[in-house]
């Protein structure tokens, strides 16, 4: 195990995109601790200690308000005392401090082990691959087929190993949506349905065409260059690496044509992801942004009022373009973000990580309690189609609209069977070394030699 991780933490990578709002979700968890008919009993810890790593205070604050025997005053847990190990995310902090757990976890003291670590979906593979050796089947922990039969498949995949094995679980489904504004779409299309925009950019094509009939009227169809990306990225027909070979794949290239035409026509307002000038949009001429759940919350619904709530402001219509919004499935599934639990292999806590998982991330009761309580979009099927289909479940924010059908339907089609333990990386630095061809400061071929020689000092083992 030491020999595979200590060449895996080459692979470190940068922090998450979430980083960019500003904000964690952690930060609106005001949720009462759930009932405890929401759980099983849970089973007896072999440990006295449950050492848990993560990088911000999210997952803590989600078991203390939604796992039943969670004690939030002792941080206890029947006998076992829960350490919560955080580390934040800047500067790769969080996989560095965790590799370092890990290195010394075969001889660590039993109560200095770790047992549980959480991780993201675009380095899971550094954790979760068979030759990784430090996270434990969930089948392995406790977990059957059964228990796992109502989470969408793409959260399972993402955690899979080149042999088949799904070392994580997820309580999250981040499937992402077009967000657009009515407004726009009444001057432009005539209407603001989400069913009748749906059919307006259902493929790409469609979407092209929609964004020359916004310019026509002065509108912008995006804000940036990067807003598309993840949804061409998570539907490609190829990993990013084989053979040690970086690929770039078709849908990438189309990510590539797509951006630099809508530069070059004004379709988009030329910002960068997070940027001022991109979240600016928000209230200016841009149509659309995509995202998921945690997106629309956190992020959009701020930067949509003129006066902030810090500022005084309240979170209602006729402040910016706060309720002028409404949400589709848009031209592809996608998602964004999501933490996946995994339990760390040497444990000696797999009976109440076994607990803690069915409750957190396969009770359709938890879920329903998690989208209700903090807009979370959970990883249960049954739970999010209930919510679907409630018509007295909506968001404010979204005119009233209960974007639960689009996300699910999204999330149906998300299909995450390419991933590898590069794909951060590079997904990073391809935006970053295109940004400049976009901009018209460099041409197509030095972009992509300038992201070669980016991945390959990252990555020296590649080749492009």
């Amino acid at each position: 195990m030491k020999k595979a991780l200590a060449v895996l933490m080459a692979l470190a990578m940068a922090s998450s995109l979430l980083a960019g709002c500003g904000a964690s979700a952690s930060s609106a968890s005001t949720a009462a601790p759930a009932s405890s008919t929401a759980s099983s009993q849970a089973a007896p810890a072999e440990g006295k200690v449950l050492r848990v790593y993560c990088w911000n205070e999210e997952f803590k604050s989600r078991v203390e308000a939604y796992y039943p025997d969670y004690n939030k005053d002792t941080q206890m847990i029947g006998d076992t005392k829960v350490e919560w190990v955080i580390t934040p995310n800047e500067n790769n902090a969080y996989q560095n401090a965790l590799d370092e757990a890990l290195l010394k976890q075969s001889t660590a003291a039993d109560d200095q082990k770790v047992d549980l670590f959480l991780i993201e979906a675009d380095y899971a593979l550094k954790y979760t691959s068979a030759d990784a050796g430090v996270a434990m089947s969930v089948q392995d922990v406790g977990l059957t087929d059964a228990d796992m039969a109502d989470q969408f498949q793409y959260t399972r995949d993402v955690v899979t190993g080149e042999d088949g094995v799904q070392r994580g679980i997820s309580w999250q489904g981040c499937p992402g949506v077009m967000l657009y504004r009515r407004d726009i779409a009444k001057d432009v299309f005539g209407t603001d349905d989400p069913a009748e925009i749906q059919k307006l950019v259902s493929d790409w094509d469609k979407f092209d065409a929609a964004a020359e009939k916004l310019s026509a009227k002065g509108y912008k169809m995006l804000p940036g260059f990067d807003d598309t990306y993840r949804v061409f990225s998570n539907n490609v027909s190829a990993p990013w690496v084989t053979d040690n070979k970086i690929n770039v794949d078709p849908a990438i290239t189309q990510w590539v044509e797509q951006t630099k035409e809508y530069t070059d026509k004004g379709y988009n307002e030329k910002g960068n992801l997070w940027s001022a000038e991109w979240s600016k949009g928000a209230t200016d001429k841009a149509f659309c942004y995509f995202g998921p759940a945690w997106f629309i919350d956190y992020c959009l619904a701020g930067y949509t009022m003129e006066t902030s709530e810090a500022d005084g402001g309240k979170a209602e219509l006729g402040n910016g373009t706060y309720g002028e919004w409404a949400a589709c499935a848009g031209p592809q599934g996608y998602f964004w973000g999501g933490t996946w639990m995994c339990a760390a292999e040497g444990s000696d806590n797999t009976a109440l990580i076994a607990d803690m998982m069915k409750t957190m991330c396969c009770n359709a009761d938890t879920a329903t309690k998690l989208a209700k309580d903090v807009n979370e979009f959970a990883n249960n099927k049954t739970a999010m189609k209930a919510l679907a289909e409630d018509t007295s479940f909506g968001s404010n924010f979204l005119g009233g609209q209960n974007v639960y059908g689009a996300m699910y339907d999204s999330a149906e089609k998300i299909v995450m069977d390419k991933c590898t333990a590069y794909d951060q990386g590079l997904n990073e630095s391809f935006q970053t070394a295109y940004h400049d061809y976009f901009n018209g400061t460099v041409d197509k071929d030095t972009a992509y030699a300038n992201f070669i020689k980016t991945a390959q000092e990252k990555y020296p083992e590649l080749k492009g």
